[in-house]
């Protein structure tokens, strides 16, 4: 996957939008102001930081080199993604994953208004 693939892909969930509140090299990508990947897309190897359930992130870890704790993140609820060590569809998944986990936590009327968008 390519940072440009990778991306379109987090900006194509409903309500995402890319941010630069750290530098202008970290792009956070947000659903209703709340982040839910954080990357620098120059960065080689690329790597993404995606909020995970605790114990999917336990075994994530345990199962593949390129998942660790994720940087800098609260190490129980974010691991960090190392993208070209895994297969798209995965990276898709926990991608998709750390959108969802986000929207869970968004207050009822805000999660409606994501489902009629």
């Amino acid at each position: 996957m390519t940072p440009q693939e990778l991306r379109a892909m987090c900006l194509s969930f409903n309500e995402a939008v890319e941010e630069f509140p750290f530098n202008p090299d970290t792009s956070v990508f947000k659903v209703l102001g709340k982040l839910f990947a954080l990357t620098n897309l120059d960065a080689r190897p690329l790597t993404v930081n995606l909020k995970c359930d605790p114990e999917d992130a336990v075994r994530l870890r345990a199962e593949h080199d390129a998942v660790a704790p994720g940087w800098h993140m609260n190490k129980r609820h974010w691991n960090t993604v190392t993208v070209g060590e895994l297969p798209d569809r995965m990276v898709r998944e926990l991608v998709e994953d750390s959108y969802d986990l986000v929207v869970a936590g968004l207050p009822r009327a805000e999660r409606l208004r994501l489902d009629r968008g």
